[in-house]
Formats: structure tokens, sequence, C-alpha cells
């Protein structure tokens, strides 16, 4: 259902039922406190005149692991990853701390399935070119996605050497 916009008055007709019922309740039932049904949860547009409760999604994977893949992978324990039901965009946030061998540099994205098929790359992710321990995160706002289930799963490379990571996060707020 979306909100439709509510008739006019008119001095001495008489108001129906199913005037009443479109017009006031059927409106009241589309605000956000009517919608609200998870704690935390916020609101997104998600067509004319419609909002949709949305909730953000965190993971975490908190086991130290290592890489020498020059192309984005899973390390032996996968992800963190979430699901969530988006629009159109996401705000997505990777982090996590990592170290390489040598001169190398350590990166961490994300990949996207379900709705949106999307691979890892460079401009949505972070890294250190550094072989001290450095943890760091990274903002992006994703757009373009296909409203629906999607999947976002973090995913990790190096240039060269070995890179090692843990505490590893990605946090999801659907738009």
């Amino acid at each position: 259902m979306s909100w439709t916009a509510p008739m006019t008055a008119v001095a001495g007709s008489v108001l129906t039922a199913a005037q009443w019922n479109q017009s006031v309740r059927d409106n009241l039932l589309e605000t956000a406190p009517a919608n609200a049904s998870t704690v935390s949860g916020y609101f997104v547009v998600d067509a004319p005149n419609s909002i949709v409760q949305r909730l953000g999604q965190t993971a975490t994977v908190t086991t130290s692991e290592t890489t020498t893949s020059t192309t984005y992978t899973d390390l032996a324990t996968p992800g963190p990853a979430v699901t969530v039901t988006t629009g159109t965009m996401a705000l997505v946030v990777v982090a996590g701390t990592t170290q390489n061998s040598g001169a190398g540099t350590t990166r961490i994205a994300y990949d996207i399935s379900g709705a949106t098929s999307l691979a890892s790359a460079d401009t949505r992710g972070m890294g250190n070119a550094n072989t001290d321990s450095v943890t760091a995160g990274t903002t992006v706002l994703e757009t373009g996605l296909t409203p629906g289930s999607n999947t976002f799963t973090a995913k990790y490379r190096v240039s060269s050497g070995t890179g090692t990571f843990l505490s590893r996060r990605i946090v999801v707020m659907p738009l």
C-alpha cells in the first residue's frame, strides 16, 4: 500500500466509510510509526509516497588469517558477510587490521551477490602498504543496486607478499 492524497471535504456532504478508510485510516497505516516493526529500524523512501523500514546489519570475523592471492578471494574463514534487503543504494563499511610481510599492500573490499552481482574492486575497499599492523576501514555509498535481497561479503588480496588480516568487519546500511 502507499499513501494517497486525502479527499477534500465539502460542506454538507456525507463522508462514507470507504472515503474515511482510504483518506484517513489507510494513510495513517503508511506512517513511520505504523510501519515500525523492529527496534533500531529506520525508514527510506522506496517509491513515491511510500516508505519502507530497513535494518542495518553487521558481521565480524576475529580469526587472524593470511593470503598471498593477488586477486580478491576468501580467507580460510570466509567473510564476514551480511544479507540485507536494499533499494538502489546502501552504505557499506569494511574494516580490519592488516599487515604485509614485505613491501606489498594488503586490501579488503567486498563482493555483492543476490539481486545485484558485483565483484570486489580496489575502489570499494581499503588498503595498507605497511609491514606494521594497521587497523583501518572505509565507507562507500554503493549506488546502482538492484532492489531486493543482496549479500555483501568481504574479500581480500595483496599486491605481493603475504597479507595478514584480523578483526575483519562489514557493516551495511541498506537504503
